[in-house]
C-alpha cells in the first residue's frame, strides 16, 4: 500500500503558482495530487541534494522535501539554465533545517 502524504505549500510557492495560467496550475495540481497519493513514478522529480528534491513541470521548478508524511514545497521558480542555481539549493537546505528543527 502506498503512503498518503499531506502537501504543504509555503506562501511564496502559493503566490508563484497563482500567477500562472489555468492550464499550468492544472498540471501542478495534478502532480501534487499524484504525490499526495504516493505516486512518484508518474511525475518528473530530481534529487538535488538529499533530502532536497525538485518537481519539474515544463519550465517550472518546485523545490521540496519530505518529512514524515508531509511534503513541504518551499520554493518555486522558472528555470532558465540547465543547472539548478546553487543559491536555490542552499536556501532550500536552510529552510529545510528550520522546518525540521520546529517539527521534531
Amino acid at each position: 500500500m502506498k503512503n498518503i502524504y499531506f502537501i504543504l505549500f509555503l506562501d511564496e510557492v502559493k503566490e508563484f503558482t497563482e500567477k500562472l495560467s489555468d492550464a499550468d496550475q492544472g498540471k501542478i495540481n495534478a502532480a501534487a495530487m499524484a504525490m499526495e497519493a504516493g505516486d512518484f513514478e508518474s511525475i518528473y522529480i530530481k534529487t538535488l541534494k538529499a533530502p532536497i528534491k525538485e518537481l519539474i513541470i515544463k519550465k517550472y521548478r518546485f523545490i521540496f522535501f519530505i518529512h514524515k508524511n508531509t511534503i513541504y514545497f518551499i520554493r518555486a521558480f522558472i528555470k532558465k539554465t540547465a543547472k539548478t542555481p546553487k543559491n536555490e539549493i542552499n536556501n532550500a537546505q536552510k529552510v529545510c533545517k528550520i522546518i525540521l528543527a520546529n517539527n521534531k
